[in-house]
């Protein structure tokens, strides 16, 4: 049973930083692209950015790119994501997933895991 847990959200001003982590366990871990998306209040979840098995490659959305960073550790299981200069459009809560079979998918139905999501709240 693959898991997914993150962690590090929180309530920020706007400006700020965050780190967010998403600790996998019960699968292999290197074997997975892993991606990070996004559901505000009333709206549907959306895609952030993902990256490859090894780290090697990343991709972001237009509106996150310069201020997101997804970097993974593989000998911890971990993914982070790294946001700066927040906004309040950012507040969400941020889900990490894993995607078994490729790298590159942008939409909920392409990845297999999931985790609960972690709150990020920025105020102006």
């Amino acid at each position: 049973q693959v898991q997914l847990v993150e962690s590090g959200g929180g309530s920020v001003q706007a400006g700020g930083s965050l780190r967010l982590s998403c600790a996998v366990s019960g699968g292999t871990f290197s074997n997975y692209a892993m991606g990070w998306f996004r559901q505000a209040p009333g709206k549907d979840r959306e895609f952030v950015g993902d990256i490859s098995w090894r780290g090697g490659s990343t991709y972001y959305v237009d509106s996150v790119e310069g201020r997101f960073t997804i970097a993974r550790d593989n000998a911890k299981n971990t993914v982070y994501l790294q946001i700066d200069s927040l906004k309040p459009e950012d507040t969400a809560v941020y889900y990490c997933a894993a995607e078994t079979t490729g790298w590159g998918g942008k939409t909920v139905d392409e990845f297999d895991y999931w985790g609960q999501g972690t709150q990020v709240t920025v105020s102006s």
